[in-house]
């Protein structure tokens, strides 16, 4: 019986101070057909692995499953917990960056890898105001480079001068209430405790580009689903 009492205490404690978190999760699909992708020649490096490419801004799946959007909580800055997250991994294959879209807090640590057998340099340019503008070599084999962003940011761009098509967006967030949908169109937002927020999403070439499409959501002593429709521009 005390056993019982006490559970319903702590709950109740639970409740009063706001302790509860939820899930928030939902799918991204595209609505019309989107533009070709562009089209690359890697051949000017034969160490590239494959002679041509092509970009990756529409990744879309079955049911118009829109990959690569960043889903996030507005107005939470000077909660993030970047600098004991598990550092993020943007790699370099066949001349071109995986992942092409990457979310990451500030404080929190991006290792950039290059597992390719040519040189690359990985030149970081921010926009107005934004992080730091960092241009750092890396051969083949080259240790990992960090790279600590440490203010909030859409979309910051990773580039490579020696290989003019290699793009990669990395976008920062004062919090760890993100996600980056994934080949399905899903995300999962983790943990995000009780309360009101507006949820955004937002997609570097589906309309509205790079603007946030936003819905005011609550979560509430559980788990919510909220889904969006982008279109192709």
């Amino acid at each position: 019986m005390k056993k019982s009492c006490l559970f319903i205490v702590v709950a109740a404690l639970s409740v009063a101070t706001g302790t509860r978190a939820g899930d928030i999760s939902g799918t991204i699909t595209l609505k019309g057909t989107p533009p070709a992708e562009k089209s690359f020649e890697k051949s000017s490096d034969p160490k590239c692995g494959s002679a041509k490419g092509s970009t990756h801004h529409y990744v879309v799946g079955a049911n118009g499953a829109l990959a690569n959007c960043v889903v996030s909580l507005k107005g939470l800055s000077g909660k993030s917990t970047g600098a004991s997250a598990a550092p993020a991994v943007l790699d370099q294959k066949e001349c071109e960056y995986s992942p092409v879209i990457l979310a990451v807090q500030t404080g929190q640590k991006v290792m950039v890898k290059n597992s390719d057998p040519t040189l690359h340099n990985v030149h970081i340019v921010p926009g107005p105001g934004g992080n730091d503008e960092k241009n750092m070599a890396q051969g083949p084999n080259a240790p990992e480079l960090p790279y600590t962003p440490t203010k909030a940011e859409n979309f910051l761009m990773f580039k490579c001068d020696v290989h003019n098509w290699m793009y990669a967006w990395v976008s920062v967030f004062d919090h760890p209430y993100f996600a980056v949908t994934d080949k399905d169109g899903k995300y999962t937002i983790k943990g995000v405790p009780d309360g009101k927020y507006t949820l955004a999403v937002t997609h570097r070439k589906a309309a509205p580009a790079a603007t946030p499409v936003t819905k005011e959501v609550e979560v509430k002593g559980g788990n919510i689903t909220e889904d969006f429709t982008l279109e192709a521009k």
